[in-house]
């Protein structure tokens, strides 16, 4: 007698092949290892048709005619839970900006596995009626989407104890993996385009928001002068972005400011070959970049927070301000700098592996919850 494979339906995202952030990314790795072992779905954002694909990693594709992110995601979110639970086994939902939908599942019977992602409550920022309605929305969301679910997966220590702490559940600590980053050697071509990689520099790969904090970076290395700053990142979606650029832009020799790269080739080698890389992340649990460069063995300096101290499991140095930084740097040496590279490595290699990862959604699918 054959038993018939589970239905496993990945909801939440953009969708697969992955092109945006980290929850795709995780999506795309599930379905790359998982889809032999179960009937695998993804659900996917509104596309045009030409580029739609039927099938991705073996796992068949569902686009829904509504964008994942915007006001649309809110009906986007709806229809995707509502049309798994109705043809599906297990949900894995990335996020839960879908938790309206989330108690369908009673009705339905089926499991539901929720990574929460981060505490999206603490990434509101401003003191109007309006942002504390906000957290008190998103407090709301978190509560219900925590208790409903049958898993709860957390990809950081720190929100792992938030979550034990707050509504006395044992998630599931699974971070993100990294080895799928690939070290590009630097050739002629890219030289002749990015001058600066003739020679070493530092690096940062950050979202242009107020808590990724460029502008510390920025800040330091104009009184660095020995040493030569590379920053990407797209500026253009925030004034705080706009105001960086203007106000930096070609002011000082050894401080480089290039727009988004999405060409990963490019990006990565560009990566691969920096002195030192900045992550700059203040809000975030597990930020897949950082795990990234950790498994590109790249010496790596961290924003002080206690998210980024347990990815690094200490081992990392760390800064809070402009004078910090220059600290720092000029307390590292060659071998300090080594040894920092292959501290991250270390700690990437046991930890940050697609395969480690995915063994773990899979003993949530099989092994967990309430049903």
């Amino acid at each position: 007698m054959i038993l018939s494979k589970k239905k496993v339906s990945i909801i939440g995202t953009n969708g697969i092949p992955a092109r945006y952030g980290g929850f795709e990314t995780l999506a795309e790795y599930l379905s790359k290892f998982i889809n032999n072992d179960y009937d695998l779905y993804c659900y996917c954002s509104k596309t045009p048709r030409e580029k739609q694909l039927i099938k991705y990693n073996n796992t068949q594709l569902i686009y829904l005619p509504f964008k994942a992110n915007g006001w649309q995601s809110i009906i986007y979110d709806g229809i995707s839970i509502i049309d798994s639970l109705l043809k599906h086994d297990v949900l894995v939902s990335l996020g839960y900006s879908g938790a309206f939908a989330f108690p369908l599942k009673y009705v339905f019977r089926k499991k539901l596995i929720l990574n929460i992602g981060g505490i999206e409550w603490q990434k509101v920022r401003g003191a109007k009626a309006s942002a504390k309605l906000e957290i008190l929305f998103k407090k709301w969301l978190e509560k219900i989407s925590v208790k409903i679910s049958d898993v709860i997966i957390v990809d950081n220590q720190v929100i792992y104890d938030y979550v034990k702490s707050e509504y006395q559940i044992e998630p599931v600590l699974a971070e993100y993996g990294g080895d799928h980053a690939v070290f590009e050697n630097v050739n002629t071509e890219l030289i002749n385009k990015y001058k600066f990689l003739k020679n070493p520099y530092d690096l940062t790969v950050s979202r242009a928001q107020e808590d990724m904090n460029i502008h510390i970076l920025i800040d330091a290395y104009k009184t660095v002068s020995n040493r030569t700053l590379v920053v990407v990142s797209n500026w253009e979606i925030s004034e705080y972005g706009k105001t960086l650029k203007s106000q930096n832009l070609n002011k000082y020799n050894n401080i480089i400011l290039l727009d988004a790269i999405y060409d990963l080739r490019i990006l990565n080698t560009i990566r691969s070959n920096c002195s030192i890389y900045f992550h700059m992340h203040s809000l975030c649990g597990t930020a897949p970049s950082l795990v990234e460069a950790m498994s590109l063995k790249l010496p790596i300096l961290c924003y002080d927070v206690p998210t980024n101290r347990a990815t690094t499991e200490e081992k990392s140095y760390y800064f809070q301000n402009a004078e910090s930084i220059r600290s720092i740097l000029s307390n590292l040496d060659r071998n300090k700098i080594r040894k920092l590279g292959d501290d991250m490595f270390e700690i990437a290699s046991r930890r940050y592996t697609w395969q480690r990862i995915v063994n773990l959604y899979k003993i949530c699918i099989d092994n967990y919850g309430k049903n």
